[in-house]
């Protein structure tokens, strides 16, 4: 069972220069995913692009990158950056004044850009099987951890991209959805704002209530 909602998941109020076509976002991110495994660095894909993918909308405007610390607790900016380092499909732009590292992968036209953010400072410390899922062959976080990230994002900035992100992927997968993960005050919150997710957010309760 899925649960209706007030609004499409990517904001209606985009203009075209702000957006891409998800086939070439999906195709950069699979590019980036390729050099990031070859070098035994784990990360999963975040933003507006999933539940843009799973509507099958045809544009979205947001894609991260949530990378890993390495052993050595080497910052994920800096793995990124070696990781990249001699390809020819990929530049790399960070920004010391904001602190903000972001992938350029070029072989589309326009180019692709996917800003890098640290495991634990957005999603989860550790990527794995169980913060992790793959679609079309692609890693992104789990309908938890991306329900998890987008409240935290949404409770500082209240963004109505945020908030239609959320509503989307909770009416339609509430059913797989860890309520252990989510901070349910701030969903209390979020629900009474947004009325849209209340009966998927009354039904994922109730589905964990009798486990308590």
């Amino acid at each position: 069972m899925t649960f209706s909602r007030d609004f499409p998941p990517t904001s209606p109020r985009l203009t075209i220069s702000e957006v891409m076509e998800v086939p070439r976002l999906i195709q950069a991110a699979a590019a980036l995913s390729i050099v990031l495994n070859n070098k035994g660095i784990r990360h999963a894909f975040h933003g507006s692009v999933l539940p843009a993918l799973l509507a099958k909308n045809s544009c979205s405007d947001e894609i991260f990158c949530i990378v890993e610390s390495g052993s050595n607790h080497t910052h994920p900016f800096r793995r990124v950056r070696d990781a990249v380092a001699g390809n020819d499909d990929f530049a790399v732009s960070h920004s010391t004044f904001t602190n903000r590292l972001h992938v350029v992968y070029r072989r589309p036209i326009p180019a692709v850009e996917i800003e890098i953010l640290p495991a634990g400072e957005t999603g989860p410390r550790v990527l794995d099987s169980t913060t992790v899922m793959a679609l079309q062959g692609v890693p992104f976080l789990t309908y938890s951890e991306f329900i998890r990230a987008k409240l935290k994002t949404w409770m500082i900035r209240g963004s109505e991209k945020d908030a239609s992100d959320i509503s989307f992927i909770l009416s339609q997968y509430w059913n797989v959805v860890d309520i252990n993960r989510i901070p349910e005050q701030d969903m209390d919150v979020f629900a009474c704002r947004n009325s849209s997710v209340v009966p998927a957010w009354t039904a994922l309760r109730k589905r964990y209530s009798g486990r308590r």
